[in-house]
């Protein structure tokens, strides 16, 4: 569990840096240079990735509360709309009119949904974590951007609907091959 646990802690420092630390950020950026400093962020990302995989496929599986019966199905509904929400963070988009942090909102929308479908502790932690992360990210990212300025420009009903087709493709996808990347099986299991 330590493992997940670190994984967690170092992906939200990492990315919490620039919104609650500017200055840090900002200082260790010039003592680096501008490369040097991405190089470290992104080799910290990937740490913090791996250390979450190995966290998850070696700690012990601990009950911490009874999910509902009926999370399990809204947390494959959310997921189509956290996959569509990463979408639109990239991109020009209708959503981006009526949500701020549409990546961030997603990742809030993943967290919320996995649980509900999931009490054991590894998922507290993992989903819990992270949740709680993007959360805090969407308060400071705010605060430090100020008032919302929404997008002047939108994507076309065409657009909206190749996105929304492409969500439900890569949800497929994933959903798939849920077992070979977590370990947990989606159906049958």
């Amino acid at each position: 569990m330590g493992a997940l646990i670190a994984g967690v802690l170092l992906w939200s420092i990492v990315h919490l840096t620039k919104s609650v630390a500017p200055e840090f950020r900002e200082s260790l950026q010039s003592k680096l240079g501008k490369g040097p400093h991405r190089g470290l962020v992104a080799l910290l990302i990937i740490a913090a990735v791996a250390l979450m995989i190995y966290g998850w496929r070696t700690a012990q599986f601990e009950f911490v509360y009874d999910p509902p019966t009926w999370g399990r199905h809204l947390n494959m509904l959310f997921m189509v709309f956290a996959i569509l929400l990463f979408g639109a963070a990239q991109g020009k988009s209708q959503i981006r009119q009526w949500i701020r942090h549409p990546m961030l909102t997603g990742m809030l929308v993943w967290a919320g949904g996995h649980l509900l479908a999931n009490g054991d502790s590894r998922s507290v932690v993992l989903f819990g974590g992270l949740g709680l992360w993007a959360l805090i990210s969407i308060f400071t990212v705010s605060r430090n951007e100020g008032a919302w300025v929404k997008p002047t420009e939108t994507a076309s009903v065409g657009r909206e609907i190749l996105g929304f087709i492409i969500a439900l493709v890569l949800y497929g996808v994933l959903f798939m091959t849920h077992l070979y990347y977590t370990g947990m099986p989606l159906v049958g299991g």
